[in-house]
C-alpha cells in the first residue's frame, strides 16, 4: 500500500540520492526533491538533477504523477567555512584525525535542517536520505545514530513529527544498484550509469560500465568496486 504521507529527498544528483528517490516514489504518495549548492568541486551533479527527474518521469508514468516540486538552495557559506577537498581545489587525501579530507564538517547535519524547515512548509513529515554506514568514507555524519539523534532534534524543535529514512543506511555499493534494479528494473539502472554524476572532482569525460567520471578518486573507486560486484552477482 502507498503511505499517504509526503517525503522530500536529498536528491543531490548522484546514484545513491537517485535510488533514494526510486526508492521514495515507489512508496510515498507525493515526493519533492531538495538540492543544496555549497561551492562543491563537483557542482555538475547538480546540473544533472533536471535530466534524472526528467528521465524518471518519461520512463516510469507511474512514479512522474508522484514526482512534486524541485528545490535548490545555496548553502555557499558553507563551502566558504569549509577547508577540503571538496570545496577548493586539493588533493584528496586522509587527515591526521583519519578522516579523509573529503569530510566536510556539518555537511549533513545542516542538510538535514535546511531539509526538514523545508519540508514542514511543504506539509512534508519525511525526509530520504543516502547517507550510509557500510559502504562510506568514514563521515561521522553518515552514521546511524548520528541520524537517529538527528531526527529527534527536529521532531522536538519543530514540535512535529520528522521521519529520517535512510533505505542504503546499511547496505553497500553492489546491494544499492540491485536495489535499483528491484524498483525500476535494467531502465533505472541504465538511467543511473549514464545521468548521474557522483565522481568528488566533478569529471564527466569518460562513459565507464559504471558510470562517468575520473575514475581513480574514492567516490569513482567505490562506484566501480560496487557495480562489479553487482554484475557477479547477477552473472
Amino acid at each position: 500500500m502507498t503511505d499517504t504521507r509526503k517525503a522530500l529527498v536529498l536528491f543531490s544528483g548522484g546514484q545513491d540520492s537517485t535510488t533514494c528517490l526510486a526508492w521514495a516514489l515507489d512508496r510515498f504518495a507525493e515526493v519533492e526533491t531538495l538540492a543544496f549548492d555549497y561551492g562543491q568541486r563537483h557542482r555538475i551533479e547538480l546540473d544533472c538533477r533536471n535530466t534524472v527527474r526528467a528521465g524518471i518521469a518519461r520512463q516510469f508514468p507511474h512514479w512522474a504523477g508522484k514526482l512534486g516540486a524541485d528545490h535548490l538552495l545555496d548553502l555557499s557559506l558553507l563551502g566558504q567555512i569549509s577547508d577540503t577537498a571538496l570545496t577548493s581545489e586539493r588533493a584528496i587525501e586522509l587527515q591526521a584525525n583519519g578522516l579523509p579530507n573529503t569530510f566536510v564538517p556539518g555537511r549533513n547535519l545542516l542538510f538535514l535542517t535546511f531539509a526538514a524547515t523545508l519540508a514542514y512548509r511543504r506539509g512534508a513529515t519525511v525526509l530520504v536520505g543516502g547517507m550510509c554506514e557500510t559502504d562510506f568514507s568514514g563521515y561521522p555524519d553518515c552514521r546511524d545514530n548520528t541520524l537517529k539523534a538527528l531526527q529527534v532534534a527536529l521532531s522536538l524543535g519543530l514540535d512535529s513529527p520528522m521521519t529520517l529514512d535512510t533505505p542504503l543506511m546499511f547496505i553497500d555499493k553492489a546491494a544499492t544498484w540491485r536495489l535499483a534494479e528491484s524498483l525500476g528494473g535494467e531502465a533505472l539502472v541504465k538511467l543511473i550509469v549514464e545521468d548521474t554524476h557522483t565522481c568528488y572532482l566533478g569529471e564527466r569525460g569518460e562513459l565507464h560500465d559504471w558510470g562517468h567520471g575520473c575514475g581513480h578518486c574514492p567516490a569513482c573507486t567505490l562506484r566501480a568496486k560496487g557495480f562489479a560486484a553487482y554484475g557477479a552477482g547477477s552473472a
